[in-house]
């Protein structure tokens, strides 16, 4: 019993905590008992009826945000159109903002009717349209002029644009259509306009001086001036010289090969006692003992003779081929002079041939014949035995430079540059021009054959170098640069691989001949003055050396490796333009200058070798028997030692 006591108080107490709950959360509702649907109240327990469920208000964690001004952007953001160029949208759109048409004026070219900034002028996009040039000009000038004009995309109804009532008025009419009343009315104005000029009082003196307002209503034109002058008859005396000067222009382009250069009687004159000696050998023939002493070139430094028979400059030397027994020299006294090397030193033969000075001298492979240019116009092909000219070349324009072309099957095939910037071929056996070579934007001068004679570079006045094929006139190389200057003098060097360029700006360039033809930036000669002239740069026989004159008078020699000048010589009274090393003797080097003498310089002497005190160390005794003479030879090889 004593525990179903305490059950029982244990629940009563239950009810009643459960009943002070319900009056606590029910003491702020209406003050009245309310009864269920069958009259019952609920208050009333019963010890058989379910616990009371309690309605809570409910709770949220999250603080308060006022969400007035998100609405509103949220808002703003839905009604303004979706642009479609972008491709980031900062919020949700709807299916109707996705798919609502495109706002804003459509491209006529444009697929998807975007707008795309298509343009082709600076001012929008210009349609384009078929207008005649005349029909364009008369409703331009019509436009500005009345207001109004055909706008040739319109429709059919509307094809004016501008002032309409203006339009209706003159009755569509543009300022080239006038109509008659208007042209009779213009044509009475002017009759009387011409009436009253004609009645006033005119002074004669005021007619004929043109500085007065009569003279110039008197001699005003206009194309509706109604008559026309007569043409000119005769011509004043400024217009027949000028005409005369013409037509003598004219002919001096279009005459015959003979009228191009000056036609001057060929001569030739031998200073030397006979032209064969007793042999029967000519006086070119090269000697027999002619060998090359050394192969190692050595810079001369003494003047060893001087040639003097050109009254005026020196423009050019060269050396008889692969002997150089002869040296041949331009001069700007219009003659050709051949001297001699080996024996007395003597002039052998002049050539006189040219009315002006001679530019430029070229041998053949084998010094039988050689060219000349000069500036009177004309190439001439010399007997170099001889002193027969055996042909005569001219396109009406100076040659600043001729060459033969070096292949031993080609020797007729003559290369000019000329003075109007072309390179001309000739076929000498023919006496026709094969081939023009019509690139460069100056006068030519230098051709310089590379790579086995099947190319040639070609410099000019328009300051570039051209790299030709031989017979192609097509440049496949062309070598120009802001620094670059003219380059007067190009040079090939002993083993082809290399060309030196004389430029004006006082250095000489090192180019390669290989596919590229690329500038040598390690290798520059540089310390002597040319610019201005056209001094000729060369190399020694082995390579080893770089020489040119300058325009001091000096000859400069420079190492090849080291690029450092090694000797200096002042050799001419003036400029120092042509220098020439000896093909076989290769001590001695040839100098021309504007002075009008040609120097001979070599190497000085050896010093003769100290005497010393020498012991025998060693004795050798060598036989050998001689194949068609029965005795035998004895050498002794000795060797010796210096105290």
């Amino acid at each position: 019993m004593e525990e179903g006591k305490s059950r029982v108080l244990v629940v009563g107490l239950n009810r009643e905590t459960m009943d002070l709950l319900v009056n606590s959360y029910t003491a702020d509702g209406d003050d009245e008992p309310q009864n269920d649907a069958e009259g019952h109240n609920p208050d009333s327990s019963s010890p058989d009826s379910s616990p009371t469920r309690i309605a809570l208000p409910s709770k949220s964690s999250a603080p308060k945000v006022d969400d007035t001004t998100l609405a509103l952007a949220i808002a703003s953001a839905h009604e303004k159109p979706i642009d479609p160029i972008h491709h980031v949208v900062p919020f949700n759109p709807t299916y109707d903002q996705l798919w609502a048409p495109i706002y804003g004026p459509a491209h006529p070219y444009a697929k998807d009717g975007i707008a795309q900034g298509m343009r082709n002028h600076k001012l929008g996009f210009v349609e384009d349209a078929a207008i005649e040039p005349f029909t364009f000009d008369e409703q331009y000038n019509t436009f500005h002029k009345y207001g109004y004009a055909a706008d040739p995309s319109a429709s059919a109804g509307n094809n004016y644009i501008g002032d309409l009532e203006t339009l209706q008025k003159n009755d569509g009419i543009s300022v080239y259509n006038i109509p008659q009343h208007e042209q009779k009315r213009r044509k009475i104005e002017r009759r009387k306009e011409l009436e009253s000029e004609e009645k006033e009082d005119v002074d004669p003196e005021e007619v004929q001086n043109p500085a007065t307002d009569t003279w110039l209503l008197k001699n005003k034109k206009s194309p509706w001036a109604g008559k026309k002058e007569g043409l000119q008859t005769e011509l004043t005396e400024e217009q027949k010289k000028y005409a005369e000067e013409y037509a003598k222009k004219k002919a001096e382009e279009k005459g015959g090969a003979a009228e191009k250069g000056e036609f001057v009687a060929d001569k030739s004159t031998f200073h030397g006692k006979e032209e064969r000696d007793y042999q029967g050998r000519s006086w070119i023939a090269p000697p027999k003992d002619a060998k090359a002493t050394n192969d190692h070139c050595y810079i001369p430094k003494r003047l060893v003779h001087t040639w003097s028979g050109h009254t005026k400059g020196v423009s050019a030397i060269r050396f008889f081929p692969k002997h150089g027994h002869l040296i041949l020299s331009a001069g700007m006294d219009t003659k050709v002079k051949i001297w001699d090397v080996f024996n007395s030193g003597k002039c052998m033969r002049t050539y006189m041939g040219h009315s002006k000075a001679v530019r430029d001298i070229s041998f053949c492979n084998d010094g039988t014949k050689f060219l000349t240019a000069g500036y009177d116009k004309n190439i001439k092909y010399w007997d170099t035995e001889t002193g027969q000219v055996i042909s005569t070349f001219s396109t009406g324009k100076i040659p600043y430079v001729v060459k033969l072309n070096p292949d031993d099957d080609k020797q007729n095939i003559l290369l000019a540059g000329m003075s109007d910037k072309k390179i001309v071929q000739w076929d000498m056996n023919t006496g026709q021009i094969t081939q023009e070579y019509d690139q460069h934007l100056g006068a030519v001068n230098t051709i310089t054959f590379v790579d086995n004679n099947r190319r040639f570079v070609t410099s000019s006045d328009d300051k570039s170098l051209r790299v030709w094929e031989f017979g192609i006139p097509v440049v496949i190389k062309y070598i120009s640069e802001p620094h670059m200057h003219s380059m007067p003098s190009i040079s090939l060097h002993p083993n082809t691989n290399w060309l030196a360029a004389q430029s004006l700006d006082n250095q000489i360039l090192i180019y390669s001949t290989r596919e590229r033809f690329q500038l040598n930036k390690k290798k520059r000669f540089a310390g002597h003055i040319v610019a201005g002239y056209a001094c000729q740069v060369n190399f020694s026989p082995d390579g080893r050396f770089v020489m040119s004159g300058d325009g001091e008078g000096k000859c400069w020699f420079w190492d090849w490796k080291s690029c450092k000048v090694f000797r200096t010589l002042k050799c001419h009274e003036g400029v120092c333009i042509g220098c020439e090393w000896h093909p076989l003797e290769q001590s001695k080097v040839a100098t021309c200058g504007w002075d009008g003498l040609i120097k001979y310089w070599r190497v000085t002497g050896t010093k003769p070798i100290p005497a010393v005190y020498c012991k025998l160390v060693l004795s050798v005794d060598q036989h050998r028997r001689t194949p068609r003479e029965d005795r035998t030879r004895a050498a002794c090889l000795y060797t010796w030692e210096v105290l």
